[in-house]
């Protein structure tokens, strides 16, 4: 009787450790050592994309760093870090680092240490996104707490990761996430000095504005200025339509799709009724805007595909995982399932992949047959403009790669965080690690995309622009959706051309 009531004295006391371990608690450099190690030979076995964009001395380099670097580190919030950074380093849009529950649990309860501005980068600065706070609309962030904006910029940009080499992608993460990420990164403060400079001015000013808690932040960014025009970003489409069509005049329409995650039975029927419209009306200019899709699934991508291309598509050139019998390291694998399900999950794992990936060659595992998109009847025949933005990812910004390479639309925008030529995607998993037990995640399939090399498009970069055109500080401080009027402004020039000068545009 004495031994199960020490047995239980031994798990609350455990679980009264873990309900109370915070973001900025001590972390043995031992159990450091026991993760990295860990995370390190995940990467290598199973992740599909670890090479494509940094070489193997210089992946091996970045972790003979990271392990002489835990000598440095004390906290949990300094491992989390440096797993974040790894993590980043990758250069894949569908990696990812979480917090422990627990300390996940009590981040969000706190009450304090949190920046209150909502920020936003505007041509490159981080600038005030709120009317609610002395510091003015619009101001430029010099420094906080003696952290100058570029270092800002940096340091909590990685937390947003992005394909290959592209920036612009982390700067739509910092408009919506900046306090946390500062906090990630920085830890808590009970103020911040915030040095900045007015709406055309030179001189800097100075400002003191106290901290605010986890919950706080979140209602104070609810409120942001740009709200209207970049809601669609932050919130659930429970409340919207997940795809749009207007027309603006009778040879002019917008077909606005917030996201690939839809049944395509009904999207497909959709789209044939639209594109059936447009055909039947003889309308000459489509916009398509895709600035807030962040991805989804097939075949919603390359149904759209179908009804703008005049040759067969298919979604990828090639498609294979790196590993050919089993998910390695099955042992740190997490499923939200009974640990006595394990087993019978491993197993239909295994044949899952089989079957899904049947050919085994060069020691990976590939893909069958890629399935072909024949050209719809009714595709549009018109003139397509592509409207672009730093929040396309994943299937959005495959789609987007298909279209500029393999269509004659006209790309305007901003660059695309999902990469142009190849991603990591298709099939998510995660790993819990066994000391932090912070989670990872990433997409164990290299997808090469089914496009053509084009000189405007570096390797390791999001789908580019044919025009780039960004939001001003005018413009923002307005709410003026700059591209969609710079489009428009286009079509109305041509409209008495009886044919688009395409390279004209473009330059």
């Amino acid at each position: 009787m004495k031994s199960i009531y020490y047995l239980l004295f031994l798990l609350l006391g455990t679980s009264f450790t873990l309900f109370g371990q915070t973001l900025d608690d001590t972390f043995s450099q031992k159990k450091m050592q026991k993760d990295l190690k860990v995370f390190k030979n995940i990467r290598e076995e199973a992740n599909s994309g670890l090479y494509t964009y940094r070489s193997k001395q210089e992946i091996d380099s970045i972790y003979d760093w990271a392990f002489e670097e835990i000598k440095n580190l004390n906290t949990y919030r300094d491992f989390y870090n440096l797993i974040a950074y790894l993590t980043d380093y990758e250069g894949s849009l569908h990696n990812s680092t979480y917090l422990a529950d627990a300390i996940q649990a009590n981040t969000i309860k706190e009450t304090e240490g949190y920046f209150p501005i909502p920020l936003k980068v505007i041509e490159g600065n981080l600038v005030v996104n709120s009317k609610a706070f002395d510091i003015p609309l619009g101001a430029e962030i010099v420094s906080i707490n003696e952290h100058p904006m570029e270092e800002l910029i940096k340091a909590t940009g990685m937390y947003y990761t992005t394909d290959g080499y592209n920036e612009t992608g982390r700067w739509m993460g910092l408009d919506m996430s900046f306090s946390r990420y500062y906090r990630y990164y920085y830890g808590k403060s009970d103020d911040f000095t915030v040095v900045y400079k007015g709406i055309g001015q030179n001189n800097k000013k100075q400002a003191v504005v106290k901290s605010v808690g986890f919950e706080e932040y979140l209602q104070n960014d609810s409120q942001r200025h740009s709200k209207e025009i970049d809601e669609i970003r932050y919130d659930d489409l429970d409340d919207v339509k997940e795809y749009t069509f207007n027309k603006i005049d009778s040879s002019t329409a917008i077909l606005t799709i917030h996201t690939f995650s839809l049944d395509d039975k009904i999207y497909e029927k959709y789209l044939d009724s639209v594109f059936t419209d447009l055909k039947e009306h003889k309308y000459e200019n489509l916009i398509i805007d895709i600035r807030n899709n962040g991805g989804g699934s097939k075949p919603n991508d390359m149904l759209t595909v179908a009804y703008l291309a005049d040759t067969p598509q298919k979604e990828v050139a090639e498609a294979w995982i790196s590993f050919t019998n089993g998910m390695p390291y099955w042992k740190y694998f997490y499923l939200d399932i009974p640990f006595y399900q394990r087993p019978i999950a491993r197993v239909k794992f295994k044949k899952y992949m089989k079957n899904e990936v049947p050919i085994v060659k060069n020691g990976r595992r590939y893909y069958r047959d890629i399935e072909i998109y024949e050209p719809r009847e009714n595709r549009f025949e018109g003139q397509v403009y592509l409207l672009i933005s730093p929040a396309v990812a994943s299937a959005a910004s495959l789609f987007a790669a298909l279209v500029k390479s393999n269509t004659k639309a006209i790309v305007i925008g901003e660059e695309t965080s999902g990469g142009y030529y190849e991603h990591n995607g298709s099939f998510a998993v995660y790993y819990k690690l066994p000391k932090s037990k912070l989670y990872t995640n990433f997409s164990i399939a290299n997808l090469t995309q089914d496009v053509k090399e084009l000189d405007s498009q570096p390797f390791g970069r999001g789908v580019m622009p044919d025009i780039e055109v960004t939001q001003s500080l005018e413009d923002f401080l307005e709410n003026r959706d700059t591209q969609m009027e710079f489009t428009l402004k286009i079509i109305e020039e041509n409209k008495h051309s009886l044919k688009i000068n395409r390279e004209k545009i473009k330059k």
